[in-house]
């Protein structure tokens, strides 16, 4: 039997696109990104936020093993320090205007991936990127369109990720050795009667996947088969993202979107949003380099 769920405000509205929820559990708070403002924004014990301008585009914050932050940004990556301050030279992946960063995470070998997406959204022109522990960049998959989710199963064998457009998420073989993925299929195809479509995704601690329904005011949960469980209803339509978080990561965090509403059509689009989830998640991977 599916289990419904109602998140309520955590904040007031902070982010015009907020999304990539990451719950620093060094600093002990809650981050995330106002992706299409450039700021990366905390989220304080009262529940007031605190804006830190990064780049153009701040897509996603993940921590690094040497202190501080790594974010993908507008053309490629930055460092932040543990005040969310940028710090040396950005790394430059692509000179191409008509490209962002979006979405990511990093692998159990402690490597920052982030998918590039065209701005008019065309088909097949992003690229999913992974910046390796030496500052190095690869390419991992291309002829992608809106690269949003990607999590690790617990055994790090398998790679779970969303092309929003294709609205399914797709799981992968992983090779223990280099995180190489392969045998792309189907895990989870949302049925056309679903409103919304898969953005981001947050892993439990039983390999559960958790994905943010963008336009369909609800996160799903879905079990290691991919049998829905959990649908938590969210009052925004927009719902970009969620991440576990708090101490003992028993609380989900789901961040909303203002971009394309009427002024005023959702007075609660661009706050964060939080539901206790019934379960833990997995802590998430730190950036090696």
């Amino acid at each position: 039997m599916v289990t419904t769920r109602t998140a309520t405000r955590l904040t007031d509205v902070c982010t015009f696109h907020g999304e990539g929820p990451f719950w620093d559990p060094v600093g002990g708070r809650l981050l995330l990104v106002d992706m299409l403002a450039g700021a990366v924004v905390q989220v304080h014990a009262d529940r007031s936020t605190t804006r830190h301008p990064v780049d153009r585009i701040a897509a996603v914050i993940r921590s690094r093993a040497s202190g501080g932050f790594v974010v993908g940004v507008e053309r490629g990556f930055r460092f932040l320090d543990e005040h969310l301050h940028p710090v040396g030279d950005a790394i430059t992946v692509f000179d191409d205007p008509t490209l962002r960063m979006n979405e990511g995470g990093c692998d159990p070998l402690g490597r920052f991936l982030c998918g590039a997406m065209a701005y008019d959204q065309t088909q097949g022109a992003g690229t999913l990127f992974r910046l390796d522990a030496d500052h190095s960049v690869r390419p991992v998959l291309t002829d992608v369109t809106i690269s949003n989710g990607l999590q690790w199963s617990a055994d790090g064998r398998t790679a779970f990720y969303v092309d929003t457009p294709t609205r399914r998420i797709d799981a992968f073989d992983v090779d223990p050795g280099d995180g190489a993925f392969s045998n792309r299929r189907p895990f989870v195809s949302l049925p056309d009667s679903l409103d919304g479509n898969p953005d981001g995704l947050a892993i439990d601690a039983d390999d559960g996947l958790w994905v943010a329904l963008y336009g369909g005011s609800a996160v799903h949960h879905y079990d290691t088969a991919g049998v829905l469980q959990d649908v938590v209803q969210v009052p925004a339509s927009h719902i970009t993202a969620c991440a576990f978080g708090g101490p003992d990561l028993d609380a989900l965090f789901i961040t909303t979107s203002l971009e394309g509403l009427e002024p005023d059509a959702e007075p609660d689009a661009g706050a964060v949003f939080t539901v206790d989830p019934g379960v833990r998640g997995a802590p998430l991977h730190t950036y090696a380099g």
